[in-house]
């Protein structure tokens, strides 16, 4: 038998070469068998079918103070006066402005006879008199404690530059702030909450500024203080917080009372434990509204629970290895994934895979993603990462490769 002419296995391997080279540069994931995990069950056990709570209110919210998402309610987008919980925006107006340099927290203010005149029994107040000297970050604890009608003119006067028109200016700040959170039921006329025209909001929209507010340290720190004393060089002024249930109920954080003709009592109250928190928003309640809130708060924690829906490190798929027919990697999150769920919640992962692997991979190297939806609603994601590395494939890897592929497609014809 003669020998195998060296120059037809030169055209042979040629022609081998260019087959890999136009047929097979790349492996994809959708050439590669893909195993996707089945999704499992939780490690929480959620009672179903709880009755929503009863609310006897012109409107209210349940939110998710991790994600904003709105639970539970009923007229979450009407608009409504909503009396002093308007100082939530007055509030974080004036944080916003420190944060952007515009002022800062210990910048002294004088308290002018305009706002001292709002110290006086008719009115939410912190008893200010004309003359007194409080810094912008006692004013906001003054603001926001007892809801002070006096401590916002003030604090709205000195950041809108003085006077009667300096709180105008304030309001058309507030008014822009409001644009700037999305936060499209609300409209302020003035500082304080009381009854105007077209000063309204929301119950959807006061969750979100209640939200907004507490992503602000001082905020959150102030919102949660039953009780605190301001000393100036003349008297202490006590001030004493207006939201009962941080007297009564351990588990709240907040946020702020309202009340006045129009609005009726309202309240915005936000509560956490463990890793779950939720917001309520109760607007003109016809029962006591902080009896109101803790049974839609406590709705909140016994319905739903926030479990890793994805967890870090754990294997959601697996491919081919490029060139390598026999040998697959996993694909592990990256982090976790949580996601408020109740008993009915309807929980869904989908797994996907780059078209085209990279030629080689390092443990840790991104080669997917992994996205989780609640009741059709994305919650988040996780980037899936080889759990092992792989080298590039030599030349001989990829010529057994083409060439188990095209025997194969033989095969299979």
């Amino acid at each position: 038998m003669s020998a195998f002419p060296r120059t037809t296995f030169a055209a042979f391997l040629a022609a081998l070469l260019l087959t890999l080279q136009l047929a097979a540069t790349s492996v994809t994931a959708q050439e590669q068998t893909r195993e996707e995990v089945a999704d499992r069950a939780f490690d929480v056990e959620l009672p179903e079918n709880i009755s929503e709570p009863q609310v006897a209110a012109r409107a209210w919210v349940l939110v998710d103070a991790k994600t904003g998402k709105v639970l539970l309610g009923e007229g979450a987008s009407e608009r409504l006066p909503t009396g002093s919980t308007s100082k939530i925006m007055t509030a974080l107006t004036a944080l916003r402005m420190v944060e952007s340099g515009e002022a800062r927290l210990d910048d002294e203010v004088t308290v002018s006879e305009r706002a001292a005149f709002y110290a006086r029994p008719i009115y939410s107040n912190a008893g200010l008199q004309t003359g007194d000297v409080l810094s912008v970050r006692e004013l906001l604890m003054a603001t926001l404690i007892p809801s002070g009608n006096d401590a916002a003119t003030a604090l709205a006067e000195h950041l809108g530059g003085g006077g009667e028109e300096g709180i105008e200016r304030f309001v058309e700040r507030m008014n822009h702030e409001a644009r700037v959170l999305g936060l499209d039921d609300s409209r302020f006329e003035n500082v304080t909450g009381l009854d105007g025209r077209g000063h309204r909001s929301s119950a959807g929209d006061l969750a979100k500024m209640a939200l907004t507010g507490l992503s602000y340290p001082l905020f959150a720190e102030i919102v949660a203080t039953p009780e605190a004393v301001i000393e100036t060089p003349q008297r202490e002024i006590y001030l004493q917080n207006t939201n009962d249930l941080l007297y009564s109920y351990a588990r709240a954080t907040g946020v702020k009372t309202g009340t006045s003709p129009a609005a009726g009592p309202s309240l915005v109250a936000s509560a956490a434990a463990n890793d779950e928190a939720y917001i309520a928003v109760i607007l003109d309640a016809r029962e006591d509204r902080f009896a109101a809130a803790l049974r839609v708060l406590e709705h909140g924690f016994i319905a739903y629970e926030r479990p890793e829906i994805v967890r870090e490190g754990e294997r959601y798929a697996r491919v081919q290895v490029p060139y390598r027919r026999d040998e697959r990697i996993a694909l592990v999150a990256a982090r976790d994934v949580e996601g408020t769920v109740d008993g009915g919640s309807r929980i869904e992962r989908e797994v996907s895979v780059m078209e085209e692997l990279p030629a080689e991979a390092r443990p840790g190297t991104r080669l997917g993603e992994v996205v989780v939806r609640v009741d059709g609603e994305r919650v988040g994601e996780a980037p899936l990462v080889a759990k092992r590395g792989y080298d590039q494939a030599s030349v001989w890897e990829r010529v057994w490769y083409t060439v188990g592929g095209i025997f194969v497609g033989e095969e299979e014809g």
